[in-house]
């Protein structure tokens, strides 16, 4: 008689080689609706497990989560045992994780800085930190006030907005293809493509021929004619960067400079409009902004549930068994509120991991969080009367196992008066610092730092589309 095995994954009844490991428990999920709608009880119920734990991210896509703070930094800062090399996962490369699963674009190889380790790492992420370095705060800050009070006088007369679709959604992408040189009609194929990465329903093999599609023609325009931009400075950097790898920088530094500024510049006006701790003078001073978003850094950062690594070798993290080449996902949001940090999230902490940590922590979250504070001022400057249209509790949020992104913030307000404004021909040109490259790297961090509208990704396109008759008029 044939002895019944085991499913793959599964642990064999009573095998005390598998009673420490991740695979041996059952696996919470990380998409649909329950998790979209509660991820803290979630988050309660693998830690019951401990630090460490098996969770799925798709059907039939198995990685291990950390929850624990310590646990997490353990993972970041350490590249001798975990790589960030996804062609190390062993699922995908075998055809158990089909290429077509929605989460693939988000965790597939691309040679960029995301997913490399070593020299290559550090060359790569060189070449960025070096052109970001370029940009001249004031100058982006200036941007960003233009791109808001454009947004805002769109729906200021009506009296009401979707925050999401109509603002937090659109602001990063001006900004984004003011920096890096973009024009609106390649713009649209890089919003297209890049929605459709983040969103768990889309055509996740449609949207990524999208974006690469988008990003060779950005490259292609500025080997042409280079300009005063972070992707021209990229091409003319000591780095050297082939058009394969400018495309992957480009298509990083896109993915995290769009969804996740939205989701932290909705997410803070949010908090704002909903939290009574901050239900003072809003558009008095710069403190309650500022405190919002570290707030929401500590406990709905943009991405939830990222920073994939891969063990090099079978090993034991805090008392559970990894095996090589099995994705391990450091939940941001997780390990940012662990009991065991219960008190020190506060007066102005920011040892949270929303930027990550170690030598991959977010090269760009100065800029970032300069685009967020000043978006969110803005909008309540302008709008200082806003209020949530329904209950924050019938907000809704979007699904998938990375982001933490909200599907539409309807407000209200009593209506604005909107000027007319002759269009100032020169306002849009560029005027971000342009003094040589450094002909070095920058050193990487080694610790942490002290959307859509309900109607769909289609609403989003439109609205850019009607944008970028302005965007051409500058």
């Amino acid at each position: 008689m044939t002895t019944p095995q085991p499913a793959p994954g599964t642990a064999p009844p009573g095998c005390p080689a598998h009673a420490g490991t991740a695979a041996a428990r059952t696996a919470e999920s990380l998409y649909g609706p329950e998790f979209a709608a509660d991820p803290a009880a979630t988050y309660a119920r693998l830690r019951t497990h401990g630090t460490v734990a098996p969770v799925e991210i798709a059907p039939g896509v198995h990685a291990t989560l950390v929850t624990g703070y310590e646990t997490a930094l353990e993972v970041l800062r350490s590249p001798d045992r975990f790589s960030k090399d996804p062609r190390r996962w062993r699922a995908l490369a075998d055809g158990t994780v089909p290429a077509d699963s929605p989460v693939v674009p988000m965790m597939m190889y691309r040679p960029n800085a995301l997913f490399t380790d070593g020299d290559e790492h550090a060359r790569l992420r060189g070449a960025i930190t070096d052109s970001l370095s370029r940009v001249d705060p004031n100058a982006l800050r200036g941007y960003v006030e233009h791109s808001a009070d454009t947004l805002i006088d769109r729906f200021g007369p009506k009296g009401q907005a979707d925050l999401l679709g109509e603002y937090g959604a659109i602001l990063p992408l001006l900004v984004f293809n003011q920096l890096f040189g973009c024009p609106p009609d390649t713009g649209d194929k890089l919003v297209e493509g890049m929605s459709g990465i983040f969103d768990a329903n889309a055509d996740s093999e449609k949207a990524n021929a999208v974006l690469t599609e988008g990003v060779a023609e950005l490259v292609a325009l500025k080997r042409e004619r280079p300009g005063a931009d972070v992707t021209s400075w990229l091409m003319a950097h000591p780095a050297q960067l082939t058009d394969e790898e400018m495309m992957h920088q480009l298509v990083v530094l896109m993915g995290a400079g769009t969804e996740p500024q939205q989701n932290l510049i909705c997410n803070g006006l949010r908090l704002l409009l909903s939290d009574d701790r901050f239900g003072g003078d809003l558009a008095g001073g710069s403190l309650p902004v500022e405190d919002a978003l570290d707030e929401v850094l500590w406990t709905d950062p943009p991405m939830a549930n990222y920073a994939i690594h891969y063990p090099l070798h079978d090993l034991e993290l805090d008392g559970t068994a990894l095996r090589e080449g099995e994705p391990v996902l450091v939940s941001l949001a997780a390990a940012n509120t662990d009991p065991a940090l219960a008190g020190d999230r506060r007066g102005g902490n920011r040892a949270h991991l929303a930027w990550s940590a170690g030598a991959h922590t977010c090269p760009a979250k100065s800029p970032a969080r300069l685009i967020a504070a000043v978006a969110v001022e803005k909008l309540l400057d302008r709008l200082p009367d806003a209020e949530l249209a329904v209950g924050v509790g019938r907000l809704e949020w979007r699904q998938g196992p990375f982001h933490r992104a909200l599907a539409a913030l309807p407000v209200r307000f009593p209506p604005i008066s909107v000027p007319v404004v002759t269009p100032d021909e020169t306002s849009g040109a560029s005027t971000w610092n342009t003094n040589p490259a450094p002909s070095s790297s920058t050193s990487p961090a080694r610790t942490s730092t002290p959307r859509e509208p309900a109607s769909g990704n289609g609403d989003r396109r439109r609205w850019w589309n009607s944008l970028a008759g302005w965007w051409r008029g500058q």
